[in-house]
């Protein structure tokens, strides 16, 4: 039995290991080869628009920027990949089950890994680098070195299953799964599509910071996304929303968390919309109009500001 187990794992290290890369000239985290002269890694490995991907064979080049999407922790560099095999999803609309075992490769500090472990936990949430909740995580337990993020998680066929996020501890791992939904956003990536979404143009307070302020205010507790700041510029600001407003609904639609506000956004089809704040004791309904130039990339968008509501991703 562990004569077979050892062979699977050889077996798909050698399959796929050729086509696994390390992101940054410190080996800072892992990718591989999603297409031709395309290579898929974790957006928080990225530190600028061109980096340094080091290839099996120790050879690097220098890519650039392809397409990326910060806040579900995706991006996709061009740079030459020569003969190297792509590596291919798992079979669209089978996930993977729990106690499933699976293999995952990196390459962080340059330095090849296989390693072996069970599917855990699947569904499983988590926050972007930027605080916005993603879904669908795949949890397991293959050990990862730092440097692994961005870095597959394969299946006993070779075939992609997940892509490493970060380590959650006890000696748990998050993946991003590959469902119907990253497929979808690796696809636009390889194509040079990034996403853009809707941004109000405002800094949001902790949820416990907020609670505090309306206390010390007299003021009864409430829930909603308290206003901590403004783009001057930004629709929220032309609509009339002041700093040390309390947002409680979108639309007809009560909000009570960043989740909330930054999923209607992103379904939102139309250039206005009556967004629901309380003033001190005073509930007012404003209308906020979107210009074109309202959306947010891979740099921008409305935040949290709370350090304690993101997650450690050291790779």
């Amino acid at each position: 039995m562990l004569q077979e187990l050892q062979d699977a794992i050889r077996t798909v290290a050698n399959c796929a290991g050729g086509s696994v890369v390390s992101i940054g000239r410190d080996g800072r985290g892992s990718g591989f080869v999603i297409a031709p002269d395309r290579v898929l890694t974790s957006a928080h490995n990225l530190r600028d628009r061109t980096i340094a991907v080091t290839f099996a064979d120790s050879h690097s080049a220098q890519g650039v920027l392809h397409g990326v999407d910060v806040d579900g922790d995706l991006a996709v560099i061009s740079v030459p990949t020569g003969e190297l095999e792509p590596l291919e999803f798992a079979l669209a609309g089978s996930p993977v089950e729990l106690g499933t075992a699976v293999i995952a490769l990196s390459r962080g500090g340059h330095r090849p890994r296989a390693t072996l472990g069970f599917v855990s936990g699947r569904d499983q949430t988590f926050l972007g680098p930027r605080g916005r909740v993603v879904r669908g995580g795949l949890e397991h337990t293959a050990p990862l070195a730092r440097g692994s993020s961005g870095g597959p998680v394969l299946d006993s066929d070779s075939k992609v299953v997940g892509v490493n996020t970060h380590r959650i501890g006890d000696g748990f791992y998050l993946a991003r799964s590959a469902d119907d939904v990253l497929r979808a956003r690796v696809a636009d990536l390889v194509e040079g599509r990034s996403p853009i979404r809707r941004t109000l143009g405002i800094a949001i307070a902790p949820r416990d910071v907020a609670a505090r302020l309306r206390l010390a205010a007299g003021l009864a507790e409430r829930d909603g996304l308290l206003v901590r700041g403004l783009d001057d510029a930004g629709p929220a600001a032309r609509g009339g929303v002041l700093v040390g407003d309390l947002i409680v609904s979108v639309g007809d639609k009560p909000i009570a968390t960043i989740d909330e506000l930054q999923q209607f956004l992103e379904q939102l089809t139309t250039q206005t919309v009556e967004v629901g704040v309380v003033r001190g004791a005073q509930e007012l309904t404003l209308s906020i109009k979107f210009a074109d130039e309202d959306v947010s990339d891979s740099n921008s968008g409305d935040v949290s500001a709370s350090g304690s509501e993101r997650p450690t991703i050291d790779g």
